[in-house]
Formats: C-alpha cells, structure tokens, sequence
C-alpha cells in the first residue's frame, strides 16, 4: 500500500471551496507526533495549555481556551456573557446570524441583525439597539466579524470597530469578535492582531482556515469569562481529554503560517481580475455576464445571474474542467485561496470559467 507523504495537497483539482480543505504541513505533523499531551478535561493537557496562552498573548487577552470549532467559540462567548431573554445585536449578514443563530433555539437569546455595508453595521441602528427600557430587550452583547465571510472576505476599518466598541462600552455591553479569519484581516490591514482585538472583549479564532491546521478555536478573552466558558464547554459537550495532539497543529499554525496569508490576497486578487477579463469569444454585450468581487482578502464571489446557468450548474460544469466551487446563494459562486492554491491552480480557473461560459 502506497502512503501518502504527510503535509502532501489534495491531488489533481484545484479545490477553492474553501480554506478549511488544507492539509497540515509538515512542520504540524511533526509537532503533533512529539507534542506532550495529557487529559485535558482533568488535569489539563500541556500543548493546549500553550496553545491557550499562546493565542490569548497575541491578542491581548488575559485567557485562552481551546475548543473544536469556532462555532463552538462564538457560542460559548454568547452563553458566558449574556442571560436568557435578553439580545445580541450584529450585522445582518454576519456568520453568527445567518449559520449560527439556531443557538438561540436553546440559549432563550435573540439575536438582532442590523442592516450594514460590506459587513459594517450601521451605527445608527447599533444605538437604536442599545437604548434600554420600555418594551424592548437588553442587548447584552454586540458582535461584529472580520474579515466578513458574507461580505466577500471585507474587513472592517478599524475606526468602524473603535466607534462599536465605545458605543457598546458606553451601553454597559461587552463586545465578541467572530475572528474566524481574523489574521487575514491584520494581514490586509498590515497591522498586527491586537490593534485589531483592542476593540472586543473576546475573539474566536479559527486554526484551520488559511492556518492549515487540521481542526479547532480558540476563544480568547478575560479570565472570568473564560473560566465560565470552560465550564459551558464541559455542558456542550466540548471536553477534549488528550487534545493536545490537535493543539500542537495549532500552535504551528498561529506560530508560523500567518505571515504567509499575503500570498493568498494576491491570488484572490489574481482570480478576481481573470475572472472580470473573460472576453475571448463573447460579443460585447455577453462580456459582462460573469463578473467577479475585488478581494480584500482571500474570498473571491462571482456572480452568475445573467449567464443562464444556475449554479447547481455552474457547479457542475467547473467540477467537470478539475475545478470545486461552492455555491453562495442562488446567484453567487464562492472562490477562496489558500496554501495549496499557486499561480497555476488561478489560470486553471479562470480558463475553467471561461470554457463554461463560451460553452453554456
């Protein structure tokens, strides 16, 4: 039986379904066979316990905990901060709301989504939001994300965050960061980490999207939330026992690849401006048919309204040239680069999309 070498990318198709489908490097492999584990839901696990304190000190917070997802983290940080029948107010496109609210099925929470740009929620709202009294529900937590999932990889301006930060602050109310991708957000801004998380008082941070390692967050924040938190994950289910193993890919991953995330900006962009100079073979008129978002970061969408397709089809017909999309509701096709995306793998889409779309 062959063995795969370790660290080796998916072989034969150019996957940008997303930037969760890495596999871990080699480097991770090795930390893992190596790393010092223990039972983490006793007497705690040393590389999770680095793995903790290793994320909370790179953005600024007193506290870590280790946990299987960032849904997880998002949830736990909604759970340790707020009470039954009170709200959290977000943008209305935000992950929390749109994939994750089903939470508040069993939290007793409401979650409130405000109208906002390019993943900005509008302030106004946020301080209609905020007003206390009369019939209306405390808002006992505000949540923003960055770099924005919905919004096409969007990153909030840092003075957006200061301002709803101050405002929720003023209101008495804590505020959580989805930071999922919140590297490629410091990357795009060319700042680090922190002048990013000064503005929350807690972070979910994702390990396997864009840092290639193979599972798990971390939920960043104080230490009494955190202590809190722990004990929720417990009840949810969360407890690890020697996830150590898991928390050493992890360390790898915030260690080392985040000073790489430049590098699948550029070939978002890359793909982006392929996409948009599609024109052999197409008259003027068909030329705007498919049309692709300008990246921030690393998630392209490209819109297929008026090409006659569904996406189903559109799906379809790309798998067939060796290249996976993701459908992004009924009109948009979602495209995200990561490490095992290079130069070739971009002009392999961008024909892909062009043969499609002179074939259709």
């Amino acid at each position: 039986m062959t063995q795969r070498t370790p660290a080796e990318p998916p072989p034969l198709r150019v996957d940008l379904r997303s930037d969760t489908v890495t596999h871990p490097t080699a480097a991770m492999y090795e930390r893992m066979r190596t790393a010092p584990i223990g039972d983490d839901g006793l007497d705690g696990d040393p590389t999770v316990r680095e793995l903790e304190a290793t994320v909370a000190t790179s953005l600024g917070k007193e506290a870590g905990l280790f946990v299987p997802s960032c849904t997880m983290a998002n949830l736990l940080a909604v759970l340790a901060q707020t009470q039954r029948s009170e709200q959290v107010a977000l943008e209305a496109t935000a992950h929390m709301y749109t994939s994750e609210r089903g939470a508040a099925t069993f939290t007793g929470l409401f979650y409130q989504g405000l109208p906002g740009a390019e993943g900005a929620m509008d302030l106004n709202r946020l301080e209609d939001a905020l007003m206390a009294g009369g019939h209306r529900l405390r808002t006992a937590l505000v949540a923003m994300e960055t770099s924005h999932n919905n919004a096409g990889g969007a990153v909030l301006p840092l003075d957006h965050m200061q301002a709803v930060h101050g405002m929720a602050r003023a209101a008495g109310v804590p505020v959580h960061l989805d930071g999922a991708r919140l590297f490629n957000a410091a990357v795009a801004l060319g700042v680090p980490a922190t002048d990013i998380t000064q503005f929350t008082d807690t972070v979910s941070l994702c390990l396997s999207k864009g840092l290639s390692a193979p599972v798990g967050a971390v939920l960043a924040g104080s230490q009494a939330v955190i202590a809190k938190s722990r004990t929720l994950r417990r009840m949810l289910g969360g407890t690890q026992r020697q996830s150590g193993i898991m928390a050493a890919a992890g360390l790898e991953g915030v260690q080392h690849m985040s000073a790489r995330l430049g590098e699948d900006h550029v070939r978002a962009r890359r793909l982006s401006d392929g996409i948009n100079a599609i024109k052999s073979g197409l008259t003027a008129a068909q030329a705007p048919m498919l049309t692709a978002t300008v990246p921030q970061t690393n998630i392209v969408q490209v819109e297929t309204a008026d090409t006659g397709m569904t996406n189903a089809e559109w799906v379809a017909a790309l798998q067939a040239q060796g290249v996976l999309t993701r459908p992004w509701g009924r009109t948009r096709l979602r495209c995200v680069t990561h490490r095992h995306i290079g130069d070739d793998d971009i002009d392999v889409a961008v024909k892909a999309f062009s043969a499609v779309l002179i074939a259709r």
